[in-house]
């Protein structure tokens, strides 16, 4: 019997960290601010970016629009070669990467110093106005500048380096801090929606996986920090190559996760709990480790059988049976599917709570 081989399940361990660990603060940044009893937010020059969320029309429709983006992409490797859109998207992601991890960078930065050290450093704002009308605000602490230069480095040195040697550990920081701006902007309105926008991108990977040699085509051409990387050594040496994970199979998922959390956060508003640091999740751990387990599994198929898999073959299936198991144990099975997370049904209903009450 042959020994483990160490250096490939390291790399599994690793993609599985990075990815679950993306979705955990992802997670966390997508909750709503706390607001003091006159509806302000705590943090005044919390300027929270209005998201707008994804109905279960616009589920519908996701794998229609990603199946188009995705053939025009391998037409135009296949017939037009990759250099230029490789150049191209390199550069539009090291751009926006620049911005990316630099928003993910203050977020770090102000959850471990916490809200009350932050608020001491002085505040800058940039406005620009027009008559009695605002066309642009921007405010900032100083602490939020002394993080730019640094938010540069990952996006200059993957931009300067050539594509055959491109450094694995900055490919990891833009995309981390792609998955975590995008799983706290991204939101969905309800579990309804999850499960619509899940449903249909299982059948969307299945298809361009193993109907087609697109999905693969695509992933591995496409030289963009739009994967996860981990070397195949626990030396961390890039000969044997990496394991990959798109981003796609984190955000995703990620997106029912996320709301997963907000409604555990829900819950203990509802039950005039004080949810801002602490509060019970039960949805939250269910479907992360639903996630967990479904990656597990991906890996251990691809592993035995040596072929690329749909990874979203295992865990839509995991994340949205483990959100309507949860419900179900729990007895709230209708209030979970009932319920919806947009805010103006949000403020809607709290007015009516407060009216009954």
């Amino acid at each position: 019997m042959s020994s483990p081989d160490w250096d490939l399940l390291s790399s599994y361990a690793g993609l599985l960290a990075l990815a679950c660990g993306s979705i955990y603060a992802g997670s966390f940044g997508s909750l709503p601010n706390p607001k003091r009893e006159d509806g302000s937010s705590p943090d005044e020059d919390d300027e929270e970016e209005v998201a707008e969320r994804m109905s279960s029309g616009d589920a519908w429709l996701f794998p229609v629009f990603g199946s188009v983006a995705l053939f025009g992409l391998y037409t135009i490797v296949k017939y037009f070669g990759k250099e230029w859109i490789n150049w191209f998207l390199g550069w539009y992601f090291s751009v926006a990467g620049v911005m990316s991890v630099w928003k993910s960078s203050i977020s770090i930065t102000r959850f471990f110093l916490g809200a009350t050290r932050w608020k001491q450093f002085e505040k800058t704002t940039f406005l620009i106005k027009k008559g009695s009308n605002s066309l642009l605000s921007l405010s900032w602490r100083t602490p939020s500048l002394c993080l730019f230069p640094l938010a540069v480095i990952p996006s200059a040195i993957y931009s300067l380096s050539t594509a055959s040697r491109r450094p694995v550990l900055m490919t990891d920081i833009l995309s981390l801090s792609f998955s975590h701006n995008a799983l706290s902007l991204l939101k969905i309105d309800s579990f309804q929606t999850g499960a619509v926008l899940l449903s249909g991108l299982f059948f969307y990977d299945i298809w361009w996986v193993f109907g087609t040699e697109v999905m693969v085509k695509v992933a591995t051409t496409l030289d963009v920090p739009i994967k996860l990387l981990w070397p195949k050594s626990l030396t961390f040496s890039d000969a044997r190559g990496f394991t990959m994970l798109g981003l796609g199979d984190v955000v995703i998922p990620g997106t029912l996760i996320a709301f997963a959390l907000r409604y555990d956060h829900h819950r203990a508003l509802k039950s005039n709990a004080s949810p801002q640091s602490s509060f019970p999740r039960p949805y939250f751990h269910a479907v992360l480790t639903a996630y967990f387990l479904g990656l597990v599994t991906t890996m251990s198929v691809m592993h035995f059988f040596g072929k690329a898999q749909p990874a979203l073959l295992y865990l839509s299936p995991a994340c949205i049976l483990s959100f309507v198991l949860t419900a179900a144990i729990r007895g709230e099975l209708r209030d979970a599917w009932n319920w919806n997370d947009d805010p103006e049904s949000l403020e809607t209903a709290a007015a009516a709570d407060k009216k009954s009450n």
